[in-house]
């Protein structure tokens, strides 16, 4: 079933979007001790998420979306980080990937959303499967780490490769059921802890074809499901796009830092009847937390903006600004969780006790910032190096 034969479903101002999720903050609060203890995502928290419209927004109208500005899905990422990171992170994976499925061949699409439209996908985008072609599609194995939210997903994502090891460079994601793969529990992690970003096994299955999606398609920007799927918001660089679903969350995460600090150093005297508030030391990094906040949000919006014009325009991303968004955006974890050990140090001994938020937040950002796709350093020195006359090495751009 073609979703545009669907009831019309009434889409939301962006602002109508933006206050759901402000309103969903309190709620990811209360619930992040639970998300800790579960290692997973709450029900609770997911069933709002899901109820607020917040994983539609980059799905396409004619699967019942609401195909909004991707600063729309940024803004809203960055809001639920304010609340809990784990929920937030969940989000940011999970709610890119109604966009990666608006690039795959219709069929694919159909077979996600033709009977519910509200169906989820969890991924894994590590280059760990092996597809052995065979009539039709593929038969594929392999294991993969790092699957984020996966227990609350009904499809997944898994990068592979066709003759892995071969050297023919043939990447894909590959689209695979519920029933094809097997959910290994293995998430026990210093910070994050309620992502659930649990192991992935699959052993033997077999993929149509039409349920993969080339990397370089993505990359260049001309992807099977752009024939059905004509807004220019489908043709921006998929690595762009996916990039920030992973590096955004810190940011709010941050803010939840700073707020938190403020509200409770406001009021703190120190043992020897110092007032924090009074500190300089504490004044001036308030400061620099909220003009580095205020900085890497400009230009978050300056950068999608960018794509986003260009790809309306029917053109592609001039490949010196995806160099520079990609560190730009790489450097954001960097950023947050430095400053976030600043905060944390200034709220002295009792920043380590789990009834102030602080502890949790610093961990989460942590952890945040080992993703591969926040390698700052490496991505800076490709970049530099491109600069200075030598080889890309990098193509997740």
């Amino acid at each position: 079933m073609d979703g545009s034969s669907e009831l019309n479903i009434t889409v939301p101002t962006e602002d109508e979007m933006r206050a759901r999720a402000r309103a969903l903050v309190p709620l990811l609060r209360e619930k992040s001790d639970e998300g800790e203890r579960l290692r997973r995502v709450p029900d609770a928290v997911m069933a709002a998420m899901k109820d607020a419209g917040l994983f539609r927004i980059l799905q396409p109208k004619r699967w019942g979306g609401y195909e909004m500005h991707p600063n729309v899905y940024y803004d809203v990422l960055m809001t639920l980080g304010e609340g809990d990171m784990s929920a937030a992170w969940c989000y940011g994976v999970i709610g890119c990937h109604p966009w990666q499925m608006a690039l795959f061949d219709d069929r694919a699409q159909a077979d996600v959303w033709g009977r519910d439209t509200s169906v989820l996908v969890s991924s894994t985008y590590m280059i760990q499967g092996d597809a052995r072609p065979v009539e039709g599609g593929y038969i594929f194995n392999g294991r993969w780490r790092f699957s984020s939210g996966c227990e609350h997903c009904d499809w997944i994502f898994l990068g592979g490769e066709v003759g892995r090891g071969s050297g023919n460079m043939d990447m894909r994601t590959f689209l695979l059921p519920r029933s094809d793969y097997e959910i290994v529990d293995t998430w026990d992690t210093l910070g994050l802890r309620g992502t659930g970003s649990h192991d992935i096994v699959v052993k033997d299955a077999f993929v149509p074809e039409y349920r993969t999606h080339l990397f370089m398609d993505g990359v260049m920007c001309n992807s099977p499901g752009n024939a059905v799927n004509t807004h220019g918001l489908y043709r921006m660089p998929f690595p762009q796009v996916f990039i920030r679903a992973v590096s955004t969350s810190s940011i709010g995460g941050l803010q939840a830092m700073l707020d938190a600090f403020v509200n409770y150093a406001a009021k703190r005297t120190t043992v020897t009847g110092a007032k924090t508030a009074e500190d300089g030391t504490a004044q001036l990094l308030c400061a620099e937390t909220a003009s580095a906040i205020d900085e890497m949000k400009l230009v978050l919006h300056r950068n999608i903006n960018v794509m986003y014009d260009v790809a309306c325009a029917g053109g592609f991303t001039e490949m010196s600004d995806r160099f520079k968004f990609r560190y730009q955006s790489a450097e954001v974890p960097e950023r947050c969780a430095n400053l976030a050990q600043r905060l944390f140090k200034a709220g002295g001994g009792a920043a380590v006790f789990n009834k102030l938020p602080f502890a949790r937040i610093l961990s989460d950002l942590h952890t945040g910032r080992a993703h591969a796709a926040n390698q700052a350093d490496s991505i800076g020195r490709n970049w530099g190096g491109v600069m200075l006359g030598l080889e890309n090495t990098d193509y997740w751009i």
